[in-house]
């Protein structure tokens, strides 16, 4: 019986004889409600599973458009009872169904008399029918060395399994007949199966047999290599033997003789070894062999041909030469840059890895590479190289990284690599070489050969139908990693669900880094009770980052997507991993890495003689648009948040085993032809807190492992870790104690009910979670939403355990949103403390999900207060390689990074620069997207960052909810404009801002500059209702951000009524403001009203919008969020919708990406409307022009211009910097021309 609480009386089962129709097991309480508002009537109940206390159930009601739950606890003895208030006594009842009929009574305490029970959806029985992949008619046996899963329960249909459906004809036996005896006397409150029992017993007669072999067997090599334990041994055995055998004892009998066999067999091979070792003592001693030595073999040094990177302008400064060789010795610890002359001599400098001070990525130029190297104190070089391809590129960085690593003076890494795989290995057992899974040698975005034989610190390999048992799967795995890499990697984890296996090994020298292992397993097969379908989990601390891994096989068959996306929620749901004080989350909120995998089974949604014409055309963009998995993410169905690499490699099912040149699609069956078109059934997705250094480096599959109709999948990753801080200046006074202030907090909550709500926050740098009081404000217009919010009185201070800003950067905060009726989450979100940390409240604004589904959004304002005592922090080593992103708005010659060869570098340690530079995660852990200005060329792997998912924070119903229109042109933050009473739009209209606004000039401290907002920089004094800034989004959006002394927020607010673009904005700043504006004014149109009507004709809603039948808002919203609105490019209504990994011109959606990926935003100017781009006339930063162009004009010298950005000099910013050298490179010759720029430059400093 599925779901379920404790039982009642005397044993009875506290639903009754048969669970009524109105209770719904284990249903969600956003489904609930759901389900209620479809009733619509008042009195309209169900009764659900409890979601925060085990074995309680929850009532639900639904009275005047809103849901009241009620908690129905058991008490000690199992008796029910709802909760009532402090001193009023409670009604106590056996079973639910006693309970619910004295509620059907009128005048009983609730809200309402229960009238009208919503009864369950039942599943359709043809939904239950999954068997192996979609060829075989019965599901794969478990492996020998899996424990046999338990009977079906009640809810499983008796007539649904075959014949001949893998189970023994016995057991067949008793799933046709006895099973139903057996159910009966349960009914009865019998607490015994006789009849499973009996099938049983005759099921193990064999085995019985075979037992006594073995063990005789092993009793004989007991006695040769372990006397004293042989004797103990024999006489068990015998006591066991003599026994006489009968139901219930033949069975225990035979478990005592299997844990017998299971010692046996674990011990054997150690006293046999230890015996032999014995026994060669008086032989001369040998040197130990090779292979056990644990030091991997030595890298080799490598060279690169590259091409120095340079001007026209410079060719004749350097000569023609331009070719160049880098050589990386990672042992030696050295890069030598030698130089070809003339009469094949060469010329070359050593820099020791000491003084090579970054690696600075062109996003532009995929193969171009800036070196900047240390010349003298304090003063650097920048170097740009042209490298054969983004490969060699790639493969150089992962070299010097990896030297940098090796030679650092610190304990801990601060990165590490990992490998994942995942195999369907088809139930035949792995040919005897697999080597380039490992290696990542095939087809897609591979290694680079310079690279494949670096050994990874972790690898993780998923394997499902693998008949093969465990151990000797583990043995062959360390076998082949032996003979790659020379290293014994250690298993930390396997876990087995019948055929699906993960397995962990890792490191030898990383193996005292590995902490809090956890194991678990979900079944999802037949009625969820068979384990031919399910997940398997792993999680761990690497240090103190935590990792889960999660490999599943879900459901089969094309037209069965809804099967799917329920077995991924009932695995996120259900699976128990990581540490068990965040039950309140599910598991995609509890490790700092998830990384998820396995054959998920989702299949193409296209003809398939076009499927096949696509792939051999190797066109895969159109059939990722059609991929099922796509359009689920699309509709925030399944893996909300998560990313994916790119896929550049042809489907990986099905295959014509032995052979990968043909798709086999076809397949006879007894009842008709069975069609599998080819799909990427095998995935590996993953998802990471915000503000954690995470980068894909390959992902693609095999082509020469041809035993399987599935070909394995691999995928590389740099992931940033963090050790466990130890304070060198021990616990923090109370005087030097850092705090976690809130200001306020806000959340809109997608809810018919209407209770009260706190806010529970977990993290690992408390010493145990808090608790808010009740939320202070509460309003709402549409039945469907709830806003709540938390003033700073009901908000409590948390104190950090340690107050070290190393140690506090790297930590996170856990939030979710509970109600006081019945204790239940609402809601969860993940903040980094990073970018709150300063003396000044930041604003963060992110989404909220419960069970894998969206709920709504949660803003509001922090700071997290470092004392001056604990600021010291040090440069991580992925901070050390940063993108130079300035580029794709046109070619540029100079780094925003790091300033001309022979300026002063500015430190990256002094920068505080976005980890989002190598693919630093969102403040939601966001999948990893490609979806940039169709001008933009695609960036690889590298250079991937997490972005944009439609219904997030920018979702339409929440714009709805606020009474705000949702507007394209322009949308500006409400601190910025006063309440909208101007009615001259001609006024409002703003200059256009700077053209690509970068970091402060060398010795200002920096950071990331939010990619649609200009900030001005705060001053200490600086409350934090003045931190405002305008909100740049547009048609062809991109965003225009001046920089911070500290990140600035990581979403920009909703944007405000038209009326409040149309009027002239006062001066700056002139009073505080409260943080958000008062919105409970504003009246929020009905689900029905015709402004919706006006929203759906403005543009073509896709196809499916509406496919869930739901009258929420939230459904309304995922309807609109398809829509077309001013200044978005139209989409055909039967187009599919664009997916991630597909450029795209960025409409509404598109422009509020976050979080800030780069850092330096981009030159938007000549890509966006004027009337789109907004100008703070606050920036501190402002030099009175906002481009190089105006300030030019003005002075009558615009000639210069083109010159001026060639050179990189596009930001007025920076000119500041600018020499009489750098201008004649320039071009400007005339010194009387000089002269005026730099006194013009002068003039503005002073300014």
């Amino acid at each position: 019986m599925a779901g379920g609480g404790g039982g009642g009386g005397s044993g009875a089962s506290p639903l009754g004889p048969a669970p009524p129709m109105w209770y719904h097991r284990d249903l969600s309480r956003a489904a609930a409600e759901e389900l209620l508002a479809r009733a619509g009537r008042d009195g309209s109940f169900l009764v659900r599973d409890s979601e925060s206390v085990n074995g309680a159930y929850a009532l639900c009601v639904l009275f005047q458009k809103h849901v009241h739950t009620y908690r129905i606890l058991p008490d000690d003895e199992g008796f029910l009872a709802v909760q009532t208030s402090q001193g009023v006594q409670p009604k106590r009842f056996k079973t639910l169904p006693e309970l619910v009929s004295l509620y059907l009574q009128p005048s009983q305490g609730l809200v309402t008399t229960l009238l009208y029970p919503v009864e369950r959806e039942e599943t359709a029985v043809s939904d239950d029918r999954d068997y192996s992949d979609g060829e075989d008619e019965k599901p794969p046996l478990p492996p020998r060395s899996s424990s046999t899963s338990t009977p079906p329960g009640p809810d499983t249909p008796t007539d649904s399994t075959p014949a001949a459906n893998g189970l023994s004809t016995i057991s067949h036996e008793y799933l046709k007949g006895s099973y139903a005896l057996d159910l009966e006397a349960v009914k009865q409150g019998a607490s015994s199966l006789p009849h499973l029992n009996k099938t049983l017993v005759a099921s193990c007669k064999r085995l019985n047999g075979e037992v006594d072999k073995v063990l005789s067997g092993l009793e004989i090599l007991s006695k040769v290599f372990d006397q004293q334990s042989a004797f103990m041994v024999s006489k068990m055995i015998q006591q066991v033997q003599s026994v006489n055998q009968g139901g219930d004892q033949e069975l225990e009998n035979l478990v005592t003789k299997l844990a017998i066999l299971k010692d046996l067999l674990s011990s054997i091979e150690k006293k046999a070894l230890k015996a032999l070792q014995d026994m060669s003592l008086t032989s001369p001693c040998s040197p130990p062999p090779l292979h056990s030595m644990r030091h991997s073999k030595s890298i080799p040094v490598q060279a690169f041909e590259v091409k120095l990177d340079v001007y026209l302008a410079e060719l004749t400064k350097i000569g023609k030469s331009q070719k160049y060789t880098l050589s990386v010795d990672v042992e030696g610890g050295r890069l030598v840059v030698m130089k070809k002359v003339k009469d094949n001599q060469e010329d070359w400098i050593t820099y020791t890895h000491d003084k090579i001070r970054q690696l600075i990525k062109s996003q532009r130029v995929q193969n171009k590479l800036g070196i900047v190297f240390e010349k003298e104190k304090d003063k650097s070089q920048r170097k740009d190289f042209i490298f054969a391809s983004a490969k060699k590129r790639e493969a150089f960085c992962q070299l010097l990284q990896l030297m940098k690593n090796k030679h650092s003076n610190q304990d801990e890494p601060d990165m590490i690599s990992i490998f994942i795989g995942t195999w369907n290995m088809g139930s035949v057992p792995a040919p005897k070489n697999v080597a380039s899974w490992v290696l990542c040698r095939g087809l897609g975005k591979t290694l680079d050969e310079m690279t494949v034989t670096i050994p990874h610190d972790l690898y993780v390999f998923g394997s499902q139908e693998n008949s093969v048992c465990d151990r000797e799967w583990v043995e062959s795995l360390r076998a082949l990693l032996k003979e790659q890499t020379e290293l014994d990697y250690k298993p930390i984890a396997v876990q087995t669900l019948w055929n699906i296996k993960l397995a962990v090994l890792v490191k030898p020298e990383h193996e005292n880094r590995i902490s809090h292992v956890g194991m678990s397993s979900v079944k999802t097969g037949i009625a969820n009770t068979l384990g031919n379908k399910g997940a398997v989990g792993v999680s761990f601390m690497f240090n103190g980052t935590s990792f889960g891994f999660v490999n599943c096989h879900l459901t089969s068959g094309n037209e069965k997507i809804a099967r799917r996306n329920q077995n991924y929620l009932d695995i996120l749901r259900l699976l128990s991993l990581g540490d068990k004080q965040l039950s309140s989350f599910d598991i995609s909120l509890r490790f700092t890495h998830l990384f998820w995998l396995g054959d998920l089974n989702y299949r193409l949604d296209m003809d398939i003689q076009e499927i096949l014409n696509y792939i051999n055309r190797k066109e895969f963009d159109p059939l990722l648009k059609v991929d099922q998995l796509n359009l689920e993410r699309e509709k925030n169905k399944v893996f909300l948040r998560f990313a994916e690499e790119e896929i550049s490699f042809p489907p990986t099912y099905r295959y014509e085993r032995g052979s990968r040149d043909t798709y086999v699609w076809q397949k006879q069956k007894a009842t008709g032809m069975r069609t599998n078109v080819p799909s990427w059934c095998d995935r590996i997705l993953w998802k990471s807190y915000p503000e954690t250094h995470i980068v894909c480096n390959s992902y693609g599959c095999t082509d020469d492992v041809v035993t399987s109709d599935h070909s394995p999948v691999f995928a590389t990753f740099e992931v940033g870790v963090t050790s466990q801080f130890v304070s060198k200046k021990g616990l923090p006074k109370s005087s030097e104690q850092a705090y976690i202030e809130f200001e306020s907090i806000e959340a809109i909550v997608k809810t018919a009910s209407r209770t009260k709500f706190f806010i529970e926050f977990y993290s690992t740098c408390l010493e145990e979670f808090k608790k808010s009081y009740e939320n202070d404000s509460q309003s709402s217009d549409n039945v469907n939403f709830l806003r709540v919010g938390w003033s700073n009185k009901q908000l409590t201070t948390l104190k950090p355990l340690l107050s070290e800003i190393e140690y506090l950067q790297d930590q996170h905060l856990l939030l979710t949103v509970k109600s006081l009726d019945g204790y239940e989450s609402y809601g969860e979100c993940v903040l980094a403390l990073k970018s709150m940390i300063g003396s000044t409240a930041q604003q963060f604004h992110t989404y909220l999900s419960h069970r894998g589904e969206e709920t709504g959004n949660i803003r509001g304002s922090m700071r997290v207060r470092v004392p001056s005592e604990r600021m010291g922090t040090r440069e991580r080593l992925y901070e050390w390689i940063s993108v130079d992103k300035d580029e794709t708005s046109g070619p540029k010659g100079k780094s925003a990074v790091v300033c001309r060869s022979g300026h002063e570098y500015v430190k990256p340690s002094v920068i505080r620069k976005p980890l989002g530079e190598l693919g630093k995660v969102s403040e939601e852990g966001e999948r990893n997207s490609k979806e940039e200005t169709a001008a933009r060329p695609k960036q690889d792997g590298s250079d991937s960052d997490p972005s944009i998912s439609k219904n997030s924070y920018n979702n339409p119903a929440y714009y709805i909810l606020e009474g705000v229109p949702n507007q394209s042109a322009a949308a500006v933050s409400p601190e910025l404009l006063p309440s909208p009473t101007s009615a001259n739009p001609q006024a409002a209209k703003p200059p256009p801002p700077s053209a690509g606004a970068r970091s402060k000039p060398p010795g200002a401290a920096s950071g990331p500059p939010h990619p649609r907002r200009q900030v001005r920089a705060i001053s200490e004094e600086s409350s934090s209702e003045d931190d405002g800034g305008a909100c740049v989004v547009g048609a062809q959006g991109g965003g225009v951000g001046s920089t911070l002394n500290r990140p600035p927020p990581d979403f920009p607010p909703p944007p405000l009524p038209k009326g409040a673009l149309e009027m002239v904005p006062e001066a700056p700043f002139t009073k505080p403001r409260s943080l958000y504006p008062d919105l409970a004014e504003v009246r929020i149109p009905a689900a029905g009203s015709a402004a919706h009507g006006d929203a759906f004709r403005r543009g073509g809603v896709g196809a499916g919008a509406l496919d869930d039948q739901s009258c929420s808002v939230l459904q309304m919203a995922k309807t609109l969020s398809d829509s077309e609105f001013p200044g978005q490019p139209p989409r055909a209504p039967s187009a599919p919708p664009p997916l991630r990994g597909q450029p795209m011109g960025l409409g509404l959606d598109a422009c509020r990406t976050f979080p800030p990926r780069n850092p330096i935003t981009e030159s938007i100017a000549e890509d966006m409307p004027e009337e789109a781009l907004w100008g703070s006339s606050s920036s501190s930063l402002s030099v009175g022009e906002s481009s190089v162009g105006e300030w030019l004009q003005r002075l009558g010298l615009e000639r210069y211009e083109q010159g001026l950005l060639h050179n990189g000099w596009d930001d007025l910013e920076f000119l500041s910097d600018i020499t009489e050298e750098d201008l004649e490179e320039a071009g400007v010759h005339d010194s009387a021309h000089k002269r005026i720029l730099l006194e013009s430059l002068k003039q503005q400093q002073q300014k």
